[in-house]
């Protein structure tokens, strides 16, 4: 038992470590971290809203075969999106899953126990993770097991339904969570802790890829008869999502006896993640407390890199150079930025997978590239989007803002530099790494001709995107603190929803139809090529025909501003009133 320090102790370390999923220091002194929290809840409550309403009114499902279907269908959409956005919600908290260094530094000295760490630990890990999946499923959760009831349950099938939901949800998201922290325990096990920091980065982008490449690539099997089918069965032992429909089905007393194997793959799944996410636990704190301490996270390099070209003058390579080497050192940023490329990846895969490109009313070239030239285009154009979106995004968020006070007191010659700095390190980090791939892609599948056309198109779009991205961008790349709640998420959601297939679809269907032509592709490329240069212009015009300052600290807008009027020589601070 506790004694009553260790209570205070123990309450005060939850709370601590259930707000350290996100870094603290990396905010701005005005951010407010339950407004971020609250963004991210909200947006869960957002899709829970979603499908309580599709519930609502599509009503009961249709007797006989086709409403089984149906139902499993959704009982498996729900359950494989728990899974998705825990699996998510695991790689961007896994530096704060364990103890860290600056953990260990601060608290060792202090007269706590190692096992009040641990429960404090668990705790936060745990309501972290029921608060995620709460949150997804609190509406949809209750609403659709309506739909799931067995023949001649009545009130009691409601019941049994609705637990059975709820078991299944929080089994699948403790089997996801529990995994990927029995694997960083495996990690910190085996590796010392240089190694593992240069491991772990890796295993993050590795999992994020599986989490979002298994969501979106694995069959539509969700219903009685694809489950049962013998020649399925191997490949339903490596599908996860499968052995929670069964888990559910069983527990909801409508599961065919040949699902019984999947069912039984779902508890022993859980059961080994939860023993191993414990293992991991116990070992960090009991045995590599000390290895934390001892063992530094970084050594010096053994080889120095000298950057082999200029991007500019002195402090536009200078600037660019830090950016460029900053987003390769660092694991979160690096997460961020494959986050968004694993969301271009799944649009692409649904566009793919959609058939839109059936629907382009084309009639040049051969059946086969009429088959397979707008989906290519559309690829390269939603990569080279979600790239350059991402490491914008990136951009924000500082890597040690603490650190930042090394810029604020060189003396840099103009800051009009350190933006176009920036500007060029994102084409060099965002769009080139694309353009590059995607002229090994088309230059192998397509005429030379064709291919010449089209990346240089793409070229000219990559520098539009990037000139527009920037435009109110007035920092020097991953030093400025954060301030959340600054992007209108809902309205981003909804412009992205009902536009981009349309104007996705409308683009690639218009330079498909150009790319025949040579006089019409260089109209396009004209065209884009005076965007650019007016999106350049106009950079160019806010960064010098005022004094710009570079930020360091985000400030929220003013709730009253002052007009500074002068009269006969005094000022007049004037406000605006109601």
């Amino acid at each position: 038992m506790l004694s009553n320090i260790e209570k205070i102790q123990f309450r005060v370390l939850f709370r601590q470590f259930l707000f350290r999923i996100v870094d603290l220091e990396l905010l701005a002194p005005e951010g407010d971290l339950a407004k971020l929290l609250g963004h991210f809840a909200s947006l869960l409550l957002f899709f829970s809203v979603i499908m309580a309403l599709v519930a609502l009114f599509m009503g009961s499902p249709p007797p006989g075969p086709a409403g089984i279907a149906q139902c499993w269908t959704m009982e498996h959409f729900l359950i494989a999106t728990t899974m998705l956005v825990v699996g998510l919600f695991a790689v961007l908290s896994w530096d704060s899953s364990f103890p860290d260094r600056r953990d260990m530094l601060v608290l060792a000295p202090l007269p706590i126990r190692v096992e009040t760490l641990l429960l404090a630990k668990v705790a936060a890990v745990a309501a972290a993770l029921g608060a995620t999946v709460l949150a997804l499923n609190i509406f949809s959760g209750i609403t659709w097991p309506l739909s799931w009831i067995p023949p001649n349950g009545g009130a009691i099938g409601f019941l049994r339904a609705l637990a059975a939901y709820w078991v299944t949800t929080f089994a699948a998201g403790v089997f996801i969570f529990g995994s990927v922290l029995g694997l960083q325990g495996v990690a910190a096990q085996l590796l010392s802790r240089r190694t593992f920091l240069r491991v772990s980065a890796v295993l993050q982008i590795l999992a994020f890829s599986l989490f979002i490449g298994m969501y979106f690539l694995e069959p539509h099997w969700a219903y009685p008869k694809a489950m049962t089918a013998e020649q399925n069965q191997a490949a339903l032992a490596w599908l996860p999502s499968y052995w929670f429909l069964a888990l559910f089905q069983m527990l909801n007393g409508s599961m065919p006896l040949a699902l019984l194997r999947l069912a039984e793959r779902a508890v022993v799944g859980v059961s080994a993640a939860t023993l191993g996410a414990g293992a991991a636990f116990l070992l960090c704190y009991f045995r590599n407390l000390r290895k934390i301490i001892e063992e530094p996270d970084i050594t010096p390099a053994r080889k120095t890199f000298t950057w082999p070209f200029r991007l500019g003058n002195a402090t536009c390579t200078a600037i660019a150079n830090f950016s460029v080497r900053t987003l390769l050192r660092s694991r979160q940023h690096r997460a961020i930025v494959c986050f968004y490329l694993g969301v271009g990846f799944s649009i692409v895969f649904l566009y793919l997978k959609s058939g839109i490109e059936r629907r382009t009313p084309h009639d040049l070239g051969t059946v086969n590239s009429g088959q397979t030239g707008v989906p290519l285009l559309a690829s390269s154009i939603v990569m080279i989007f979600v790239a350059i979106l991402g490491t914008r995004v990136a951009f924000s968020i500082p890597a040690d803002l603490r650190a930042n006070w090394i810029f604020r007191i060189v003396p840099l010659p103009r800051p009009s530099d350190c933006v176009v700095g920036a500007r060029r390190g994102l084409l060099l980090l965002a769009a080139v790494p694309i353009w590059c791939a995607s002229a090994a892609l088309f230059v192998s599948v397509w005429p030379l001709r064709k291919a010449i056309l089209h990346l240089g198109i793409l070229a000219l779009l990559a520098v539009a995107l990037a000139e527009g991205s920037m435009l109110s961008f007035r920092k020097i790349p991953f030093t400025c603190s954060y301030l959340p709640g600054k992007a209108n998420v809902y309205l981003a959601f909804w412009t992205y929803s009902m536009l981009g297939v349309p104007v996705l679809d409308l683009c690639t269907r218009v330079e498909w139809h150009a790319l025949h032509n040579v006089r019409s592709s260089f109209a396009i490329m004209i065209m884009l090529g005076a965007v650019s240069a007016g999106l350049k212009w106009w950079n160019s015009f806010l960064t010098k025909s005022r004094e710009i300052e570079l930020k360091f600290e985000e400030s929220p807008e003013p709730a009253v501003f002052a007009l500074d009027l002068h009269r006969d020589g005094e000022l007049i601070d004037s406000a605006v009133r109601q």
